[in-house]
């Protein structure tokens, strides 16, 4: 960055507002207050002022704050315009910025410059949009706790342990000669085996934290006519799918997303499965197959008036053994049955009717258990799927080293690069490459 290098943005969202933000960040910003406000504003205080054009007439009036280098979001110097929320004063503010000196802000910008100015790491400056983006109260809390700095922690902390293991097998490489520096492999191994439990621990968090990220797939599968489009409707409170009494009026994957007690959930219904010489209804249904094979809960869905000899082998048969199911047993309205819960075979049946609502709270109820059962939401991390790819690196090279513990070259190189896939997390190693692709996703003004 030189000298003159002010980034500028508006760092509210489009439209109309009761507020409107523009931010600054760069190196001598105290420059800008004289054309901008008339006067130097005292620091990290609330100024009521005009803001005014190159003529010194006012623009608009807001509240400006001043928040000096390093004692910042970024690190360097910070200024912040809050005026009214209309696009057009927003856009004349930016353009006055502008004309003094600052030029827009990438996507990601003032969060990449905190990151290189040590404000953040890189999983804490990754955790700013997450916040942004959550789309559950779940979410948001995970995204906190790395914003924080606890997954940070986690991470550095293991690091620690592994750099304090790799000078004690280099040593023994570097300075064979030495009576001080022994190799003792039985050592060697315990320590690594406790590692390897606390990186299980990480990855199993840092999991059910990308679920909640990501949201957790659900899946509707079962035969034509069962009432699929119509439980996904009750579930999700909307008309969303269409309904008929013509058995494959579904024959495409119907996508859309519900809040569970501040759980994202996403509900895919799915073309009945059955055999077919339709090409179209064909086409659903290999589609369901594949919606299903990257389930991460399964509702098998099946008619009341059917229940006697229906086994569902054509839907078990399609489901991965790591995706939990619940079989829905549909249209108890029309066999007069109240609804109830079940265990049967291993697998958790619920009776209603989407119909009529009956036994759709104790449906509920279930999904959002199975659900939290998926991914404990208490204490994850919302890791990315960068971040998971570095953890099952550092898994396996840790795992080298356990098998290599009595050949110490390569228990060395092992720990080495588990190190170096932990660092990837936090940015402590990274490339240019990879921080463009993190922070052009940011939304502007962070």
């Amino acid at each position: 960055m030189t000298e003159s290098d002010v980034i500028a943005a508006i760092a509210t969202g489009g439209g109309r507002a009761a507020i409107g933000i523009v931010r600054l960040s760069g190196p001598r910003l105290h420059r800008f207050m004289q054309p901008l406000f008339g006067r130097v504003i005292t620091p990290r205080s609330a100024v009521l002022t005009s803001f005014l054009d190159s003529g010194g007439k006012a623009l608009d009036s807001g509240i400006a704050l001043y928040f000096p280098a390093p004692q910042s979001y970024t690190g360097e110097d910070v200024l912040e315009l809050q005026g009214h929320g209309g696009p057009a004063v927003l856009q004349v503010l930016m353009r006055r910025c502008l004309g003094l000196g600052a030029r827009p802000a990438q996507p990601g910008e003032f969060s990449k410059r905190a990151f290189l100015n040590g404000k953040l790491d890189l999983a804490q400056a990754e955790s700013v949009a997450d916040l942004i983006e959550a789309s559950s109260e779940a979410a948001a809390r995970a995204a906190m706790r790395s914003l924080k700095g606890e997954f940070s922690q986690e991470i550095q902390t293991l690091v620690s342990e592994l750099t304090t293991l790799r000078v004690q097998i280099e040593a023994g490489i570097d300075f064979p000669e030495e009576d001080t520096v022994t190799h003792d492999a039985p050592g060697i191994a315990h320590t690594l085996a406790a590692l390897q439990d606390k990186l299980r621990a990480i990855q199993k968090r840092s999991a059910a934290g990308n679920l909640l990220r990501e949201g957790i797939q659900i899946v509707l599968i079962g035969p034509p006519n069962v009432g699929k489009s119509s439980l996904l409707n009750r579930l999700a409170g909307d008309e969303v799918a269409i309904v008929t009494e013509v058995p494959g009026t579904t024959r495409d994957t119907i996508r859309t997303e519900i809040l569970l007690e501040g759980m994202s959930l996403q509900l895919v219904d799915t073309a009945g499965l059955r055999e077919t010489q339709d090409p179209v209804e064909r086409l659903g249904i290999e589609r369901a197959r594949k919606a299903v094979q990257v389930a991460d809960l399964v509702l098998l869905v099946d008619d009341a008036e059917r229940e006697k000899g229906t086994e569902q082998h054509w839907a078990l048969a399609e489901i991965p053994t790591a995706a939990r199911r619940i079989r829905v047993l549909n249209k108890i309205d029309l066999v007069q049955r109240e609804p109830a819960k079940r265990e049967l075979g291993g697998i958790t049946e619920i009776q209603v009717s989407a119909k009529t609502g009956a036994g759709l709270p104790l449906l509920r109820s279930t999904i959002l258990g199975a659900a939290g059962r998926l991914g404990d939401i208490e204490g994850v991390f919302l890791a990315r799927e960068r971040h998971l790819d570095a953890l099952a690196r550092a898994a396996t090279h840790l795992q080298g080293a356990q098998h290599s513990v009595n050949q110490v070259d390569l228990a060395a190189e092992d720990l080495r690069l588990a190190q170096l896939a932990l660092s990837e997390i936090t940015g402590e190693f990274t490339t240019d490459d990879l921080l463009g692709e993190i922070f052009f996703k940011f939304c502007l003004g962070k």
